[in-house]
């Protein structure tokens, strides 16, 4: 990535002011008048990162627990992960592998390819005991979506990322990844560069919008913040357009399996 300056200078802001997201809400609409209503200028290279779960929501991937039949394997599995045997058939259903499965974990490669915890199914925040929440089924495509929405009512164009958070391998704690982007390169390939001293890179991508939604997790937040968006401003970038599902490693080259 080049920027335009030694010291590149960003800002973060957090987008608090939004009702309760429902199923079938235009989130274009109400992002746009929550924006409006920060007083904050938005311009070209701003990138808008909007928690996974209010897409979810406005998508209405909500599923009541109670009319998931369960299998057999949901069941073993709920026996190994002591986990919610309805929970385990909405994760198999929303997976293509099991890859680890012991008490507490369930780890899995999701219908997208996502290696994550649970499938990203959801209980926290959904509005009930008895509900959970699936991604999106097509993250690219929703940020698409929302980025047309948006640039219609802001008459500009603007980057969006939708994210998530993840866990890490042999790291604890979580961070925020992209599972959708449009109006930016989620992945920027520097091979071929030279560094400082004339070596050429091999080997080194930047996964931008990885870093984008990281930055933007530390307003967002996990938990009760209530903060389901926030606009990154200041960035500036020289890289062709990629979707997020670029940074999705293909199985070929799995090191791991």
């Amino acid at each position: 990535m080049h920027t335009d300056s030694q010291r590149l200078r960003f800002t973060v802001t957090g987008i608090s002011d939004l009702d309760e997201i429902r199923p079938g809400d235009d989130l274009g609409v109400l992002l746009a008048a929550a924006l409006g209503r920060l007083n904050v200028r938005v311009g070209a290279h701003d990138i808008l990162v909007v928690a996974q779960k209010i897409v979810s929501k406005a998508e209405d991937r909500f599923v009541d627990l109670a009319t998931v039949e369960v299998s057999e394997r949901a069941l073993e599995l709920a026996a190994v992960t002591r986990k919610d045997p309805r929970l385990v058939e909405l994760v198999l259903s929303e997976s293509s592998e099991v890859l680890r499965a012991k008490a507490n974990v369930l780890i899995v490669r999701h219908r997208l390819g996502f290696v994550m915890a649970n499938a990203g199914v959801d209980r926290s925040n959904v509005g009930g005991r008895d509900r959970a929440l699936l991604l999106p089924r097509d993250p690219d495509a929703s940020a698409a979506m929302l980025r047309t929405s948006l640039e219609a009512r802001l008459g500009i164009t603007i980057g969006i990322v939708v994210a998530d958070s993840f866990g890490r391998a042999w790291r604890n704690g979580v961070t925020n990844v992209a599972l959708g982007a449009a109006g930016l390169p989620a992945l920027i390939d520097r091979r071929g560069e030279l560094d400082r001293d004339g070596r050429t890179l091999e080997v080194t991508e930047i996964a931008f919008a990885d870093l984008v939604a990281s930055a933007a997790g530390l307003v967002i937040g996990e938990a009760a913040e209530s903060c389901p968006a926030a606009i990154v401003q200041g960035l500036s970038w020289h890289a062709p357009t990629v979707p997020a599902s670029a940074l999705i490693r293909p199985l070929s080259e799995d090191l791991f399996r």
